[in-house]
């Protein structure tokens, strides 16, 4: 199938998938006599584990981990299960920091007025060192 066909059926876009090829994340794309790149069933299914594992947060080069254990079937689960957990601590550090940052904005918004005056502790705190 044609890279349009593929993006459509994996839902990852086309430039994406070139992108992908371009990195190394997935092999270059065997070409049709014209040139045109051909992709295969499994070559779609190797880009929808991409899109989930991408739509999960992991980063390029931990989804690149992650490819190479599915691949590798002698792999221990304990492994993956490695990777998962690194990826939800990261998660839970970036919650703690958003946490403090929504804190931070409530407190700054409680404490402005938002009337028709120029004070504004808003741009005060964002104005503090």
């Amino acid at each position: 199938m044609n890279i349009g066909e593929a993006a459509r059926r994996s839902g990852v876009s086309a430039k994406t998938i070139r992108y992908y090829e371009g990195i190394g994340l997935i092999p270059a794309a065997g070409r049709t006599a014209s040139g045109y790149r051909a992709y295969s069933a499994n070559e779609v299914e190797t880009l929808r584990f991409i899109q989930r594992a991408r739509s999960l947060g992991f980063s390029v080069d931990e989804v690149g981990t992650l490819l190479e254990l599915w691949r590798d079937r002698s792999r221990a689960s304990a492994d993956v299960k490695a990777v998962a957990l690194k990826h939800v601590t990261a998660i839970e550090t970036k919650i703690a920091e958003l946490e403090s940052i929504r804190r931070t904005l409530l407190d700054l918004t409680n404490r402005c007025c938002g009337d028709d005056h120029p004070d504004c502790p808003i741009l005060d705190g964002l104005a503090a060192k």
